[in-house]
């Protein structure tokens, strides 16, 4: 099995960011469950690479070539290393490799790439688990929009589960492994295009 991790290229200002990081990396390793990322060498996407890689397991890296070169990010010294010509490819080669997706804190990219692939879930495009792993409390905030996503209307009920939450490593590790994706069909019955 592998799963993307989708995570920050800095390390952020709180020491639990880099330590669930390492307990991530030192988990998929000893459970043999590849690890898929974006393929840099900084910040927590760094860490859990070269955490992984100490401890035994196996790491697939994608980096566009402007990331590369620009930044010479690429870990060279990781099982596979993948670089691509654009984000777009390199997001689309993080899905087809994984069997499911988790998030840890990180910005922008982080939150554009959990709610690409929720959307591609919500639109019946694949049924694979997607969880955010909520370390310190860090995603409270967007846990808590979500829900007001749904009073208001926006977002059902059966969609806003396909984003599992948790913050505990192995209990969400867990719910991935239960998860049974709703029939996308039926919210594309009821949208006109």
């Amino acid at each position: 099995m592998k799963l993307c991790v989708y995570c920050g290229s800095s390390r952020g200002k709180n020491d639990s960011y880099q330590a669930i990081a390492i307990d991530l990396g030192k988990t998929f390793a000893t459970r043999n469950i590849g690890l898929v990322y974006g393929g840099g060498r900084v910040g927590l996407m760094g860490i859990i690479a070269e955490t992984v890689m100490q401890h035994g397991g196996e790491v697939t890296g994608i980096i566009p070539q402007f990331l590369n070169e620009s930044e010479g990010i690429a870990f060279d010294s990781i099982t596979n290393v993948h670089i691509t010509d654009s984000m777009h490819t390199r997001k689309a080669m993080m899905y087809d490799l994984a069997d499911g997706f988790i998030a840890l804190p990180g910005g922008y990219g982080t939150l554009d790439e959990v709610f690409e692939t929720v959307t591609w879930a919500q639109l019946g495009l694949h049924q694979k688990p997607i969880g955010i792993l909520n370390t310190n409390g860090y995603y409270n905030h967007l846990v808590a929009h979500l829900d007001l996503m749904v009073a208001e209307g926006f977002l059902s009920v059966k969609n806003r589960k396909m984003l599992l939450v948790g913050d505990n490593l192995n209990d969400l590790l867990a719910e991935m492994a239960a998860y049974e994706a709703p029939d996308g069909k039926k919210w594309l019955e009821n949208v006109v295009l």
